[in-house]
């Protein structure tokens, strides 16, 4: 099977959320879906709140980034968790 190469935007709470806490904390949720964060990216949004967007590889044999999705909303200080962008990794 191929790895799906995935990135996944985090909107915290407020400006004041603890962007490395929460980058820890979503680490080790995609990594309990046996996924593997290649990237961190943290870029301005507006009104001084900081997107985390992680890119992280996962067999495409796991399916459906709902449920990585889905676990990436129930940490504290998450507003949102959003896939924007999946494509099938080659090599």
């Amino acid at each position: 099977m191929a790895r799906v190469l995935v990135v996944i935007r985090i909107m915290p709470e407020s400006p004041d959320t603890d962007l490395a806490g929460l980058e820890k904390k979503a680490r080790e949720k995609i990594e309990e879906f046996e996924g593997r964060v290649t990237k961190t990216d943290i870029s301005p949004v507006a009104f001084g709140i900081k997107a985390l967007d992680l890119t992280f590889l996962v067999e495409e044999a796991k399916g459906d980034t709902e449920p990585i999705e889905n676990a990436l909303r129930e940490i504290k200080g998450v507003n949102s968790a959003e896939v924007t962008f999946v494509t099938r990794a080659v090599g």
